[in-house]
């Protein structure tokens, strides 16, 4: 299926709205949802492109304004914890332990689904992957359409996720019925996902909720191994997990090395060797170490400290660099734990895994 070029409503939503407050903007976007229409709306963690989770025509829009892969499953958003079992089944105790913590919020858990949730929206496959965001836009546009609502990122399949209505509506200005501006996403990137339909609950994509988060509500969990950068050849079980994604339109690297001072002598080095074959290149770098580097294009993406900071601007940095035209960018590492092994999950799928390791020379 492919879209018809559209005339897209932009409206503007207030982020501290409450369900006593009339909207006409989100009464608008709910009979949108209802006839099947595609609206993209703010959430904790990137911008979603939603539509009727229980109408295959409408998860069909989604993959094609979004020129998304058929088999690559999409997040279900609800806004009642009710509404979980009629559309998965077999949920285990600990899933609603996890509910109890974590929900509203940036974790996706998949289950066995229902009959009722056609094969579309779930790419295929007999699970179903089901969140319950805190934003309090996309709660209530949930609520009051009365829609449970299928949204992976509203972005172009591939490119960095949407973090703000700008981005949205570079990618799906015309592809779409309308765009919610809510404000800027608070975390940046995409929600924590665990599958829960097996003996051992198991993280498919890390995010803000991270593992030692979840296994002092639970226990002990696994990690699938495609976080690592495993190949697969299997169809994929959630968002993320096989196809590229979050890539810049320039070339990216990642720089990894002993010490700060070897990462910045072989960026730079790197960076003139670009610079002589005619190239813009830029750097994705921590404040304190910006001024050392040489680039056309070096731009600072938060403390080193500060995670919370870096992940609110991972893909903001990364479609900025598109902007200003960067052939090559060089990217310092930001492996850690816990939330910083989701940045780097994303940064990795972002270059590709192109690992650089710095020697110490």
């Amino acid at each position: 299926m492919g879209y018809e070029r559209m005339d897209t409503q932009f409206v503007t939503v207030d982020s501290g709205i409450t369900e006593e407050a009339p909207s006409k903007e989100l009464e608008a976007a709910s009979e949108i949802l209802k006839q099947g229409g595609l609206v993209a709306f703010p959430t904790e963690t990137v911008y979603g492109l939603g539509g009727d989770a229980l109408n295959p025509d409408a998860s069909m829009k989604i993959y094609a304004a979004k020129g998304r892969p058929s088999d690559n499953p999409l997040i279900v958003h609800i806004a009642d914890e009710m509404d979980l079992q009629k559309i998965a089944k077999d949920i285990p105790e600990a899933a609603y332990k996890l509910m109890d913590v974590f929900w509203p919020g940036p974790m996706t858990m998949i289950f066995h689904k229902q009959p009722i949730v056609p094969d579309s929206t779930t790419g295929g496959l007999d699970t179903v992957a089901v969140r319950m965001p805190s934003h309090n836009v996309a709660y209530e546009l949930i609520r009051r359409s009365g829609v449970m609502i299928a949204a992976p990122s509203a972005n172009t399949s591939g490119r960095p996720s949407p973090t703000s209505a700008s981005h949205v509506k570079e990618d799906m200005n015309g592809k779409i019925d309308m765009i919610i501006d809510g404000g800027d996403c608070r975390y940046g990137i995409e929600s924590t996902i665990i599958d829960m339909t097996g003996e051992v609950p198991t993280i498919l994509r890390p995010g803000y909720i991270t593992r030692e988060m979840i296994e002092d509500v639970i226990g002990a969990v696994e990690i699938d191994p495609a976080i690592s950068g495993e190949s697969m050849t299997a169809r994929p079980k959630a968002p993320g997990m096989k196809y590229t994604h979050y890539a810049p339109k320039g070339i990216m690297y990642i720089v990894e090395g002993e010490s700060t001072n070897t990462v910045i002598r072989c960026i730079n080095r790197m960076v003139k060797e670009r610079q002589v074959a005619g190239c813009k290149v830029g750097v994705l770098a921590t404040r304190y170490n910006a001024m050392a580097y040489e680039a056309d294009e070096v731009i600072v993406i938060g403390d080193k400290e500060d995670e919370l900071m870096i992940s609110s601007n991972l893909y903001r940095s990364l479609r900025e660099f598109d902007a200003r035209g960067v052939d090559y960018i060089y990217s310092e590492s930001f492996a850690g734990t816990g939330l910083g092994t989701a940045i780097m999950n994303r940064l990795l799928k972002a270059a590709g895994h192109r690992v650089i390791e710095a020697l110490n020379v």
